[in-house]
């Protein structure tokens, strides 16, 4: 059954921040737009992936660039939903001092600049934040210790916004993923004893897919989950808790 199929998003306005390339932002733009929503989508590339070019409206936007997220939220006056997926990791390069703060500027800084800049427009809509955390803001990370920590630090700030925008009427939450087949994880794959150690560990022993999650994304935009702020779901296969 598709993850669509009990949600009904007719009407709505979403926003995902980072799903230019195959993998969750993308999925879950499409889950949205098969629900019913105007989705439109952005990324760090000049266009999207070719899948999604005739299905969304997209907007090349780097995350780390206030004034361009400041520019891009001046032509949205009405959010109901804004996806938060925008991400960079690079295993085994993350103890670069620089690129370590590249990493926290793009994954937590851009997640906080994406949702303040939209904070009049999800007001407005009495929205709801939903930010893509990580397995990894719980688990210690020695060949990605930069994307670990920005990705604490989405749980966070998913909490800490959930306080301060509630009396907007603005529900803020997060998933934390665990292992996800994706473009950013293809390199981490091709290490078969890894990927076979992570099947090993995992109850449902398989590595998640992207349409995983974002049933986890529709039921946190819904009604269904009204009384949810401040949460961080894992989405994982049972990793965290073997």
């Amino acid at each position: 059954m598709r993850a669509a199929a009990s949600f009904d998003f007719t009407g709505a306005h979403v926003v995902v921040i980072g799903a230019s390339r195959a993998g969750i932002g993308a999925v879950i733009a499409r889950a949205f737009q098969d629900a019913g929503a105007q989705v439109e989508i952005t990324g760090l590339e000049p266009s999207c992936a070719p899948e999604d070019a005739a299905r969304f409206s997209y907007t090349q936007l780097d995350v780390s660039d206030t004034e361009a997220v400041k520019r891009f939220a001046r032509s949205h006056p009405h959010v109901d939903v804004l996806v938060n997926c925008a991400a960079l990791t690079r295993r085994g390069a993350e103890m670069e001092p620089e690129f370590f703060a590249h990493v926290v500027d793009v994954n937590l800084t851009g997640s906080f600049r994406c949702a303040e800049a939209l904070h009049p427009a999800l007001s407005a809509a009495k929205g709801r934040v939903i930010n893509v955390a990580s397995m990894y803001a719980r688990f210690g990370s020695p060949r990605n210790p930069a994307y670990g920590a920005s990705k604490a630090g989405v749980e966070q700030l998913t909490k800490s916004l959930a306080i301060a925008w509630a009396e907007d009427g603005i529900r803020v939450n997060a998933i934390a993923p665990g292992f996800i087949v994706t473009e950013q994880s293809a390199r981490a794959r091709e290490d078969e004893a890894f990927t076979k150690a992570v099947e090993a560990r995992t109850p449902m022993a398989r590595w998640g897919q992207p349409a995983d999650v974002a049933g986890v994304a529709l039921f946190l935009a819904s009604d269904a989950a009204g009384f949810m702020t401040g949460a961080c779901v894992p989405v994982d296969g049972g990793y965290s808790v073997a």
